[in-house]
């Protein structure tokens, strides 16, 4: 099943606009069902955080509705407005699954340390060979991750605008899995069962604030963080949708050209690994996020090209959909504008 959580903007049906809801896409994405429409009063279908944590009964529930198909709760797409399947999820966290785009990621920060010296070719050499851009072997060893503001979340045709002082913001090329139960010292056999579905995520930065920042050595900072700043969406497919997440390709595109085209099979670690090691010793929770890091070549970073204010940006994850945003980057927000010293 694809679930969304949605807003209607041109009710059919008797259905009134109201607060955000929980549904399922149908007929190829051209109808929404409408789960608090065709089940009034249940709990478990209230929202989309409501269902996960319902677990199979919830599932079955909805399995019954749609094939059921209450005309009273059927809404065609083009009335509804999708938002970020988790509005707000209990938690959110980024890992370094994919190691490649790190190592690149890395390569091309020294680089623009290098660009402002008399010979920018010898002052990258000198910086590459002094190991403070060498990928640290924990990231093959371990699930590394940061947590991120599960409060700056965006969805589906949001506008993401650059923080201030920001004239260079990038796309990151994404996918996430949604866990669907609540444990702790999950055991790696166990772990597949914690995934309750996935979905396309955009872990949007501000490249030029992220590498200044970056300098202190304690973190992107608001390179990574500010309003929007995560993407999710446009649906969260249940797992029993996919029949091997590990093979899936992912692309990018601006202005509807392709910019860059990956595929999950480069993963170094799996959902399942994160899962392990982000219970040990505390719990994970049912709704929670964990973002996979970055496809090779997933970025316009990587690619050394740059969004435009005005560019539409879509990542496409295969057997997922499309989530797509509009990049707005103020005229005002150049290296000499408010909030830079």
């Amino acid at each position: 099943m694809r679930l969304v959580t949605f807003e209607s903007t041109n009710p059919v049906g008797g259905t009134p606009p109201g607060p955000p809801r929980a549904g399922v896409l149908l007929d190829e994405g051209a109808v929404v069902l409408d789960l608090v429409a065709a089940a009034p009063g249940d709990p478990g279908l209230a929202s989309l955080q409501a269902l996960i944590e319902s677990g199979e009964a919830g599932l079955d529930r909805v399995r019954e509705l749609c094939e059921r198909r209450p005309g009273e709760a059927l809404l065609a797409r083009d009335g509804v407005r999708l938002l970020a399947p988790l509005p707000r999820p209990v938690r959110l966290r980024d890992c370094g699954l994919f190691i490649a785009h790190l190592e690149s990621g890395l390569r091309e920060l020294a680089r623009r340390q290098a660009a402002a010296a008399e010979d920018p070719a010898a002052e990258f050499d000198r910086l590459m060979a002094s190991g403070k851009f060498d990928l640290s072997p924990l990231f093959r060893e371990r699930v590394m991750y940061y947590t991120a503001d599960h409060l700056a979340v965006s969805g589906p045709e949001d506008e993401i605008t650059a923080p201030t002082g920001s004239r260079e913001l990038d796309f990151e090329l994404e996918f996430a899995a949604v866990l669907g139960r609540t444990g702790r010292d999950v055991k790696p056999a166990d772990a597949p069962a914690y995934i309750f579905g996935y979905t396309v995520f955009n872990d949007w930065s501000a490249r030029d604030l992220q590498a200044a920042l970056m300098r202190a050595g304690v973190g992107p900072c608001e390179g990574k963080d500010f309003a929007g700043s995560n993407t999710l969406g446009p649906c969260v497919v249940t797992r029993d949708e996919l029949t091997d997440p590990y093979s899936l390709t992912m692309t990018a595109r601006v202005n509807g050209e392709e910019w860059s085209r990956g595929s999950t099979d480069g993963m170094e670690h799996s959902f399942e690994d994160a899962v392990v090691h982000l219970s040990r010793d505390r719990a994970v929770h049912a709704g929670e996020v964990i973002g996979s890091g970055t496809v090779p070549s997933g970025t316009g970073f990587d690619l050394g090209r740059h969004l435009k204010d005005g560019d539409v940006v879509e990542l496409e994850v295969e057997g997922i959909g499309v989530l797509r945003n509009t990049v707005r980057v103020p005229a005002g927000h150049g290296p000499q504008g408010p909030g830079r010293s």
